[in-house]
């Protein structure tokens, strides 16, 4: 018996199946053109929305976009305006301190967004999605500090984080205590609701100062002074900055443990550290008018170390990279500079990293300027201003997250 005769596909099915392909080669960094694209017909509207569509768009494109940013200053420039940047033809998302509230931006991770609520006391943080709305408050942990830094993340195990909305996370807290001269981290989680058990250096000002008289500087007494940048991800480790000859702090939630790293450059001020494609820790400075960059390598013997693979040259691509233009970087360390090691530095200086792109964030007193390590590719973000941390925020912004979703619902 011969077998029946394939079907046809009907046109309307091909059309639509060749829309999608279309629409699939929309650029992800402006979603406005997403959103126009479902304006067009209903037809549209639906393929736009429909989950199979979304996860084949993020898996074409890889690494979510960077939509916009936030920024962190030092404890005595005082917090910045309630203000997201965006970087991208979409309009801001509406700041959840805008309202008049006085709120630190902390930590942009896996779609969310960390806030300190700063004059709260019942629900001292805030993990905001500001792609979908979504508030999740949470209390501090008990611990008295006096400068702090935090990460917010995805805690779904084996996600892609292509597109995390919703589901579990953990927040990271590291500081330095307010009287003890000694550097705490504890983790919450969203599951269970609680912070883990504290974890410390064991007689941290000794410590501390042992780590940075071997080979470093005299010197009879220090305060690990965690430095209110944001924090580098890479696989169960997060990785945080100490003021004093950059020292760099690793903190391993799985296993509870602190350690130190030195860094490959402790005599500069103004730096990032970045999570790097090949899965190592990277380091970003700048001295006069070069950026270079710096991996964590394994070597042959089994130990880690700092290797420099990169120099660029920024006077010939930024503007005013090769003048003394731009605010000066006020804090502490000025009145500790020849104690601490540590430098206060004219624009440019290096002000963040953004995991995924490869995108590293420089201030001058042009403005705010992203360059991507690969292409060396130089784009203008934001006007001059106090930077000293940016908190890149990356998604996808797709229709289905906005207000059109409601009427492909009813179509």
């Amino acid at each position: 018996m011969a077998p029946p005769p394939q079907q046809q596909q009907q046109p309307a099915e091909l059309m639509e199946e060749l829309v999608g392909e279309i629409l699939l080669h929309l650029p992800p960094d402006e979603p406005e053109h997403l959103f126009r694209a479902a304006l067009v017909c209903k037809p549209w509207l639906r393929i736009l929305c429909d989950p199979a569509f979304r996860r084949r768009y993020r898996a074409f494109h890889g690494a979510p976009p960077l939509l916009g940013l936030l920024h962190r200053r030092q404890v005595l420039e005082g917090d910045p305006p309630a203000r997201f940047a965006s970087t991208t033809s979409m309009p801001d998302f509406p700041h959840p301190g805008s309202d008049g509230h006085r709120t630190r931006p902390l930590d942009c991770r896996h779609g969310r967004v960390l806030i300190d609520m700063l004059q709260e006391r019942s629900a001292r943080y805030l993990v905001w999605d500001p792609t979908t709305g979504d508030k999740h408050f949470l209390p501090a942990p008990d611990m008295e500090w006096l400068i702090e830094s935090a990460a917010v993340l995805c805690a779904v195990d084996g996600c892609d984080h292509l597109d995390c909305h919703g589901g579990p996370f953990r927040v990271v807290v590291m500081a330095t205590l307010e009287y003890e001269d000694n550097i705490v981290a504890s983790v919450y989680s969203s599951e269970s609701d609680v912070w883990s058990a504290q974890v410390s250096f064991d007689n941290s000002c000794e410590a501390f100062v042992k780590h940075m008289r071997d080979g470093r500087a005299e010197i009879s007494w220090y305060t690990p002074y965690l430095q209110p940048r944001r924090g580098t991800l890479l696989a169960d480790a997060i990785y945080f900055t100490v003021r004093g000859f950059n020292t760099i702090v690793k903190y391993e939630w799985g296993q509870n443990c602190l350690s130190m790293i030195d860094s490959p450059s402790p005599d500069v001020y103004d730096i990032a550290l970045m999570a790097l494609e090949d899965g190592s820790l990277g380091f970003a400075c700048i001295e006069g008018s070069s950026l270079y960059l710096w991996s964590r390598k394994v070597n042959s013997g089994g130990a880690a170390e700092w290797v420099q693979f990169k120099v660029i040259e920024l006077a010939t691509i930024i503007p005013s990279a090769d003048s003394n233009e731009g605010p000066f970087v006020v804090d502490l360390a000025e009145d500790l500079g020849v104690i601490l090691g540590a430098k206060c530095n004219k624009g440019p200086f290096v002000v963040g990293f953004a995991e995924g792109v490869g995108v590293i964030f420089i201030s001058t007193g042009a403005g705010l300027f992203t360059i991507e390590l690969k292409s060396e590719r130089v784009r203008k973000v934001d006007g001059p201003g106090v930077y000293f941390s940016v908190l890149p925020y990356m998604s996808f912004y797709t229709p289905d997250h906005g207000r059109l979703l409601s009427l492909a619902r009813t179509h």
